[in-house]
């Protein structure tokens, strides 16, 4: 009780000092009972519609449809805070570079783990004091998420804070299977291998209709980090690739493209339009968020797909594992001047209110609530009848140190895939000419200085 006399008499004692300076006290952010402050569940009323009017400024890097950001963001945050106005650029319409060429820099930015990224740019804010001023419980997130953000930096700098896990599973198209009388991928963890002897079964011409079983091209990314592998060592920067672990990896990939049918001429690629509009992909490894929002759009539109969902394949001695853990993260811009207010909206997102939200429409919540991934999906027309379980059985790994090179560097795995594919090089020849194209790129950055 008498908190709250006290907290009474401040706040009519701040109303007398705005209303005989004319100033405003505090913005969003800065209020004490702000919705940054809640540690657990959001629900009180929108902020007062009276606080000053503040425009920030986001830069969209990560994937997430126009319906989805209306509905997880946008419309949420316009009735918690009536006074924030976000502006949103989308990568698809503007490069970082040739936005802050303009020089009106984000305030904020929607991203993955890419803390070398920001760092290079002079943007990257340290959130630590901004948890500290706004109360905000870390433990609350799911395990080995913040473990994530603080193994980039040497000194475990809390540099980002997350929106929801980008879980990778494994989405099949029911209709093909049907049509070749193949059984369904098990609800259980597969090993690659499995998976591709299943796609072998699919990968065929029907009706002049090339069907391709599984494409690894993007799986690689997923075996390699299922093993736990890395392409460059985190200190050194030298590649880590001529290995028994990548040879493993590298050995899957070469078995699928040797499946009578799968290269056809020079494709070897089939990405996600293979599995959405041309409907000739069985399976596809990718992020969850890769392909909800778009399955949903195409229910929408009328065009349903017939899909479910598996764990991800891993190796044998991994099950129960599954990727790295991806996430879709918010930064904090250091030269913004509005650090409170998008602090404030970013632990909004983060209440159990809103990411009940995120999870009943398809993002896997990041906050820890099992009552939450019970609720996956609800409110996705297109997961009805899919079997989200699977989502939760396969537990991510901890998100590697990345090197500064690193984003640099990786673009080489594709032309390693290539080599394999279309001229029949042999792995350990495609892993010796991946190291060394690795090492040549990394010593010509080191004497540029970048």
């Amino acid at each position: 009780m008498k908190r709250l006399i006290s907290s009474v008499i401040i706040i009519f004692l701040l109303a007398f000092m705005i209303g005989c300076t004319g100033k405003q006290a505090g913005a969003v952010g800065s209020e004490p009972d702000s919705a940054a402050s809640e540690s657990a569940s959001s629900t009180d009323g929108p902020t007062s519609a009276d606080q000053k009017p503040v425009t920030l400024n986001l830069y969209q890097s990560q994937n997430i449809t126009d319906s989805e950001y209306k509905k997880l963001i946008e419309e949420p945050l316009k009735k918690k805070f009536p006074n924030i106005t976000i502006i949103r650029t989308n990568a698809t319409t503007a490069t970082l570079d040739e936005v802050i060429a303009t020089g009106n820099i984000p305030d904020f930015f929607y991203d993955g783990l890419n803390y070398h990224k920001y760092q290079k740019l002079g943007l990257l804010q340290d959130l630590e004091d901004l948890i500290k001023k706004h109360n905000f419980d870390l433990n609350r997130l799911k395990s080995g998420i913040i473990d994530s953000i603080k193994n980039q930096t040497n000194e475990g700098i809390i540099f980002t804070l997350p929106f929801s896990i980008n879980t990778t599973i494994l989405y099949y198209n029911k209709d093909i299977f049907d049509k070749f009388g193949v059984p369904y991928p098990p609800d259980e963890q597969i090993t690659w291998e499995k998976a591709v002897e299943i796609g072998r079964k699919l990968t065929r011409t029907d009706n002049g209709i090339n069907y391709v079983g599984i494409d690894l091209e993007n799986g690689p990314l997923r075996i390699y980090e299922s093993l736990g592998l890395k392409v460059l060592d985190s200190e050194t920067g030298k590649a880590t690739v001529n290995t028994s672990g990548w040879k493993r990896v590298l050995d899957v990939v070469k078995s699928s493209f040797e499946v009578p049918g799968y290269v056809q001429g020079d494709k070897y690629i089939y990405d996600k339009n293979s599995f959405l509009k041309t409907r000739n992909l069985a399976m596809r490894v990718a992020p969850l968020a890769n392909l909800i929002g778009d399955l949903e759009d195409a229910r929408a539109a009328g065009q349903p797909i017939n899909y479910d969902i598996v764990p991800p394949p891993a190796f044998e001695e991994n099950f129960g594992k599954g990727s790295e853990l991806a996430m879709h993260t918010w930064y904090i811009s250091s030269q913004s001047k509005h650090k409170d207010e998008a602090f404030q909206v970013i632990s909004y997102i983060l209440s159990d209110e809103v990411q009940r939200l995120l999870a009943r429409n398809g993002r896997v919540p990041c906050i820890e609530n099992k009552e939450l991934e019970k609720e996956f999906g609800a409110d996705v027309p297109s997961l009805q009848g899919v079997n989200t379980a699977n989502v939760f059985k396969a537990e991510p790994r901890i998100f590697h140190k990345a090197h500064p090179y690193e984003g640099d560097v990786t673009g080489f795995i594709q032309e390693t895939y290539e080599e394999i594919a279309l001229k029949n090089v042999d792995v350990n020849t495609a892993l010796r000419n991946l190291e060394e194209k690795i090492n040549k790129k990394v010593d010509q950055l080191k004497v540029a200085g970048k």
